[in-house]
């Protein structure tokens, strides 16, 4: 099957007065029309680079592409000049940012800030426009969308300004959605309500999503596949279930222990992942979380791992999935995690009438 998305061996880098600064290490994944895809990990793992890199929003310099390939319904967006890729963004992929404020113009009423979205990318009257723009407004859920259309960012709360943010990505009917830690800035009740809006959006539009966060946790009922970054490459990458109840990277593990409890009732002690992430202009031999992992082994500070095969959706970049190595478990409170999970995300087998 032709993925709607496929990265190849991407490898890109950033010259700074500190030397060169290995961002992404040849990373590779894809995705498929109406998927989504969550790429999860710490703050400084990648995550965002490789969102900006699919934009082609990377400023050159000081980054640069290294190697890769960035295929987007076939066509490799690395060698596009900067006008051809303003044909893309927006129409052909559309992205949503961290802080809605900064997405939005304040001296614009947000009515006239989606219509120009659809006079950059369509043929179409400035009435249609309009109603497009009520339109989408409603289809975010956004209340009384033929008196907001007229009103200015400072006028709509957090949450609302972040729907508008969603609605201008809408605009032109993207086949590609990024959305780059979207609920970060919001509060927790405003950060459900707008995952639950991307996942009903997905429904009605069909179209691919590639989630960015750092908290796995707001992905567990969102995404198809997860991938888990770090230090610029993909350490383990599978569906939701592998991810959530099969984890074999010790990275994921800390992810994964590091979350507050779906019942959290402010007693639980947090597991912590030791030390910090490595300097990438000097990006360590052989395994790059070794000096993090309690399961290190000799090889994994001299051989770099390669991806090792779970299954047909299920890779992983650890030595600790070799033949040859020691047989180890998740830690206890892994496994209290993963139980957690299957209990609280399990769906209920639905059963119809006259079964």
């Amino acid at each position: 099957m032709k993925h709607l998305l496929e990265v190849k061996d991407l490898a890109i880098s950033f010259k700074t007065y500190a030397g060169e600064v290995q961002a992404i290490r040849g990373v590779n994944f894809h995705v498929d029309k109406g998927e989504t895809l969550a790429i999860v990990g710490e703050s400084g793992s990648g995550k965002s680079v490789t969102s900006q890199a699919i934009m082609k929003l990377i400023p050159m310099p000081p980054g640069y592409f290294k190697s890769g390939q960035i295929l987007f319904n076939g066509q490799d967006l690395v060698p596009k000049s900067e006008k051809e890729m303003q044909s893309i963004r927006g129409k052909e992929i559309g992205m949503i940012f961290q802080d809605p404020m900064t997405s939005l113009n304040p001296t614009m009423k947000v009515g006239r800030q989606i219509t120009e979205v659809l006079f950059k990318h369509e043929t179409i009257s400035k009435e249609d426009a309009h109603k497009r723009a009520v339109e989408l407004l409603s289809l975010v859920g956004i209340p009384m969308p033929e008196r907001r259309v007229n009103q200015y960012p400072h006028e709509f709360s957090g949450g609302m300004r972040q729907r508008v943010v969603i609605a201008m990505a809408l605009a032109a009917n993207p086949k590609l959605l990024i959305a780059d830690e979207p609920t970060t800035a919001l509060d927790v009740t405003i950060q459900a309500q707008i995952l639950e809006l991307m996942k009903e959006l997905q429904k009605k539009i069909e179209t691919s999503i590639i989630f960015i966060t750092h908290d796995l946790g707001v992905v567990a009922n969102v995404a198809d596949r997860v991938a888990v970054m770090y230090a610029g490459q993909i350490v383990e990458i599978g569906t939701v279930d592998e991810i959530f109840y099969n984890p074999k990277h010790p990275y994921t593990w800390g992810l994964l222990a590091s979350m507050p409890s779906l019942d959290h009732n402010g007693e639980e002690e947090l597991m912590a992942i030791p030390g910090s992430p490595p300097d990438l202009t000097n990006p360590p031999k052989g395994d790059a979380f070794a000096l993090r992992s309690p399961y290190a082994m000799k090889i994994d500070f001299e051989q770099e791992p390669p991806m090792f095969k779970i299954s047909d959706t299920h890779y992983v970049k650890s030595w600790l999935l070799h033949p040859d190595a020691p047989k180890v478990e998740p830690p206890a409170a892994v496994k209290s995690k993963m139980r957690e999970f299957k209990d609280h995300y399990e769906k209920p087998v639905q059963v119809k009438e006259g079964e």
